[in-house]
């Protein structure tokens, strides 16, 4: 199989969330057959559509990657489990939060797998880093990430210091 170049958002809001989602691109590096080409400054959100919990931290990473759509998720889904992820209810606050956002320009409908991942396309946390590190990017099916970050300008997302 040819290396894809996919992107994964990073983001975590219990614990110590800055430390955990720079562990966790350390932790992205290990991933089998996948090179890390790149990652964004990391941002400060509040959470979207949940009652009250802590401030999110967010970040967007680049890979180039030989595993399927499938095999990439199972890895971010163990990165999950080893920083102690629970799914106690949708939205819930996080220890972290690992997104296949993209994976090529491929369009994939399969269950526990929906890529582009679903509503990254109208959430500023997933693309003000994402614009950062690939600004010409295009989610397929959507349009330009600029565009339609320019169309989330209400959303507070804060880009953190060094």
């Amino acid at each position: 199989m040819a290396a894809v170049k996919a992107f994964v958002g990073l983001g975590a809001n219990l614990g110590k969330p800055e430390a955990q989602v720079r562990r966790a691109i350390i932790g992205l590096k290990a991933i089998p057959k996948t090179r890390l080409l790149a990652v964004s400054s990391l941002y400060r959100s509040a959470p979207v559509g949940v009652g009250a919990q802590p401030e999110f931290v967010n970040a967007v990473a680049a890979i180039e990657t030989g595993l399927s759509a499938r095999a990439l998720l199972d890895e971010l889904l163990a990165i999950e489990a080893r920083f102690g992820r629970r799914r106690d209810f949708p939205g819930a606050p996080r220890t972290l939060d690992l997104d296949l956002l993209l994976y090529g320009d491929r369009v994939i409908a399969e269950p526990g797998l929906v890529v582009p991942h679903p509503r990254m396309y109208e959430r500023a946390f997933v693309l003000a880093p994402l614009a950062e590190i690939a600004p010409d990017a295009l989610i397929p099916g959507k349009g330009s990430v600029a565009a339609l970050l320019a169309a989330c300008k209400d959303q507070k997302v804060e880009k953190m210091p060094g």
